[in-house]
């Protein structure tokens, strides 16, 4: 779908159409949601370049942060919080709690606190959270095998085959008294 929007603005120049300023949001927002990250900041290159800078708003790019948060890419979305900041747009609470919280569950405890801080020194009322990380960004500490002597081995071995063996062995029955 991504592909055949794409296809079609690059056509809309052969037919003498211009794209406007919503054109470019959506085609932004669609490569951002299909993974395209590369692509989508060059569209935002282009929507600048086009002259329709003053779409790109507070809200245009909570919403590419947003999507960028969504689709698990957090690096990518705090380089589109930095670019936000560096053209003057001031962010709000939404955009600092949905970049602390998402900072936090990726396990970067430190760049979460970083930008709490910011926000409290900007003015920007953001309340502390607890937040759970995800399993799956933990770094889990492998136990160390330790090797052990042939020694050892032997036993452990004999102690295996003695058990097998005996699986075969009938057991015997209790019995019962009769009195």
């Amino acid at each position: 779908m991504t592909e055949d929007a794409m296809k079609l603005f690059r056509e809309m120049s052969q037919w003498g159409c211009s794209p406007g300023a919503e054109t470019y949001l959506v085609l932004i927002r669609s490569l951002y949601q299909a993974a395209r990250l590369s692509e989508g900041d060059e569209m935002i290159g282009f929507l600048r370049s086009a002259g329709f800078s003053d779409s790109l708003n507070r809200k245009a790019y909570y919403g590419f942060i947003k999507i960028l948060c969504g689709i698990e890419r957090v690096d990518h979305a705090m380089k589109i919080f930095r670019m936000m900041k560096g053209y003057g747009h001031a962010p709000g609470i939404k955009t600092y709690d949905l970049l602390i919280s998402k900072l936090a569950v990726h396990n970067q405890g430190e760049r979460a606190n970083a930008l709490f801080k910011e926000a409290v020194a900007r003015g920007v009322p953001v309340s502390p959270n607890v937040y759970k990380v995800d399993p799956r960004y933990v770094k889990v500490r492998r136990r160390r095998r330790i090797r052990e002597t042939l020694p050892e081995k032997m036993a452990r071995k004999r102690r295996r085959l003695k058990k097998f063996r005996l699986s075969f062995v009938k057991k015997p029955k209790p019995a019962r008294r009769f009195i």
